[in-house]
């Protein structure tokens, strides 16, 4: 059977793959930023600012001097380009876009959130090609996207934050919006699918809508599928090979790795590691438990070999989630750097 296609708005299908899977940039990819409304010129734009774009349109890897900018009369268009030249720089000098996400963490993040936001989104497209089960697709979306948490009946359901803020007033979802908005509520009535296993193939009308919640408790299958996105962002990066699977509590009351999946999650981890009181609203916030294995136990660090590395994923106090997959990449215990 066909895989349909599915992120078209990516960018991925304007990148070029080489050996190793990595995703090379190109002229196209590049053009693609500066046709960005901040960029873009408009109507009453000077004759600077068009001979400017055009040029780089032509040419999307030209060198463009500081007084070239300095020369726009625009001090926001200024500022733009300054931006977006300084990342095409990242791109450029990085050689994949794998290495520029990566070194945006190593070296310092100097561009706007959004743009690290799209380099995940085109990089799990390039390394999710060929899914076919659209569970894992939306629970992806969690990595380059922020969520929004509504507790119902003691399941937690994970909707697009910026989707939901856009139909709060109900107009296009009815209570489901403001439902997932005030966290609290009933979901009888509303008209935005929560995704399972035997709806899932609805996520294929809509695959880049991002209107679609699905449920990250304990035992269903959302939860799984995540887990195994999160083994092939591992092992896309780093070239390893991990088990991870869903867990309803630590057992271990010194356990000897963690890693939390944002902010939330990893300061209670911290605190239930050292043995703080946490209280049980914090407690509350942690949103799923995974364990993660290494199939190749000299993958790890020696005095690490055999030890799980334990993952925790929490929502604020605002009921939102912000995924950082950087983590997962930066604070593993592996036996090579």
């Amino acid at each position: 059977m066909r895989v349909p296609d599915f992120w078209r708005n990516s960018g991925f299908h304007l990148l070029q793959r080489d050996a190793t899977r990595r995703l090379r940039v190109t002229d196209d990819y590049l053009r693609a930023y500066f046709l960005r409304s901040e960029i873009r010129p408009v109507a009453d734009s000077s004759v600077l600012e068009r001979r400017l774009h055009a040029a780089l349109m032509s040419d999307p890897r030209r060198t463009v001097p500081a007084d070239e900018i300095e020369s726009l009369a625009d001090p926001d268009l200024r500022h733009n380009y300054r931006v977006l030249l300084r990342f095409r720089q990242r791109l450029l000098d990085a050689g994949s876009v794998e290495a520029c996400y990566l070194s945006l963490f190593e070296t310092g993040v100097d561009v706007p959130p959004l743009f690290v936001q799209q380099l995940v989104h085109v990089i799990l497209r390039n390394v999710l090609d060929g899914c076919n089960d659209p569970l894992r697709l939306r629970a992806a979306e969690l990595m380059f996207r922020e969520q929004k948490v509504a507790l119902h009946d003691g399941h937690p359901l994970v909707a697009d934050l910026d989707t939901v803020q856009r139909h709060a007033s109900g107009d296009r979802y009815g209570s489901l919006g403001r439902l997932i908005v005030e966290a609290r509520g009933s979901l009888a009535g509303t008209g935005l699918d929560v995704l399972d296993r035997a709806n899932a193939d609805k996520y294929w009308e809509r695959e880049s809508s991002f209107d679609t919640v699905i449920s990250l408790a304990y035992g269903r299958p959302a939860l799984n599928a995540l887990c195994a996105v999160i083994e092939a962002w591992v092992s896309h990066f780093r070239g390893v090979r991990v088990q991870v699977e869903p867990l309803r509590e630590i057992k271990e009351s010194r356990w000897s790795w963690h890693i939390g999946l944002d902010a939330e999650s990893t300061a209670t981890l911290n605190d239930l590691w050292r043995r703080l009181d946490v209280g049980p609203e914090r407690l509350r916030r942690m949103l799923a438990l995974m364990r993660m294995d290494f199939v190749e136990p000299s993958d790890v660090r020696e005095e690490l070999r055999g030890r799980p590395v334990y993952l925790g994923l929490a929502f604020d106090e605002h009921h939102v989630v912000r995924l950082k997959p950087q983590n997962l990449l930066l604070n593993l215990p592996l036996a090579r750097s």
